[in-house]
């Protein structure tokens, strides 16, 4: 699994903490994360944080979900769930701590899922990419595909957008991709029809080329990694890209 940049990992007394307060059992592979990484965003798609015992409360009083016999819990469960992962969709992961139970509560559909993990004696800092790649086949009937990556979340990550203007260049966001990986080959990179990913560890981050929006690139990066930036935006500069805001990521 590829890291975007430094990880920021949490020390096993922190972990401890965080079983001994809430008396609940949560996956191993989860914990392992935090003590190996960190919090962080999985593939583009799963924000991995701390345990939250508030967020979920407000939704025991929505009628979002059915329940019924079959439902893993009643809709005043909800309010006892602990989220330990929400999607960039809106999705919860959570972990029931009455019946340990570990569940899926989704934006866009009216069921609640019970996820079953059986988790492997596996060591590293893939083990719980293994997990979260078993949930979204859980949740989305599916395999999820592209590049396999962690980008753990920092105070010193920035980033900032450029512009390439169509009706002045020729050039589409494609072709200034695939000629960007020629002048800079990433360590990493992740492309399809809606967007094209190149990662570089020396920027602590990557460049994000938006196809669906055709004319947005941005650059994600380590406030230390100022030559490997500076480099980069002259680059795309000279290539008729136009800087046009910049943001505290």
């Amino acid at each position: 699994m590829y890291i975007v940049s430094r990880p920021k990992p949490l020390d096993d007394e922190k972990i401890q903490m965080l079983v001994n307060e809430r008396s609940v059992t949560f996956p191993s592979s989860y914990l392992q994360a935090l003590r190996q990484l960190g919090e962080g965003t999985y593939r583009g798609w799963m924000n991995v944080h701390l345990p939250d015992t508030e967020v979920l409360k407000p939704f025991a009083e929505y009628d979002l979900w059915e329940h019924d016999e079959d439902s893993p819990i009643t809709q005043q469960q909800i309010a006892q769930c602990i989220a330990i992962g929400t999607t960039v969709d809106g999705d919860f992961l959570a972990v029931h701590p009455e019946s340990a139970q570990l569940l899926w509560l989704p934006r866009h559909d009216e069921r609640i899922k019970k996820i079953v993990l059986h988790e492997r004696e596996l060591k590293g800092e893939g083990v719980y990419a293994v997990a979260l790649d078993e949930i979204y086949r859980q949740a989305y009937g599916s395999d999820k595909e592209g590049a396999i990556y962690y980008e753990p979340w920092s105070s010193s990550r920035k980033h900032f957008f450029l512009r390439l203007p169509q009706e002045q260049n020729p050039l589409s966001l494609q072709v200034l991709s695939s000629m960007c990986r020629v002048e800079f080959p990433p360590d990493q990179f992740e492309e399809n029809e809606y967007t094209c990913l190149l990662f570089y560890q020396q920027m602590g981050g990557y460049v994000r080329f938006n196809y669906a929006y055709g004319q947005e690139v941005a650059l994600f990066y380590d406030q230390d990694a100022q030559q490997m930036l500076t480099a980069m935006e002259q680059w795309l500069l000279s290539q008729g890209c136009d800087k046009y805001t910049e943001h505290t990521y």
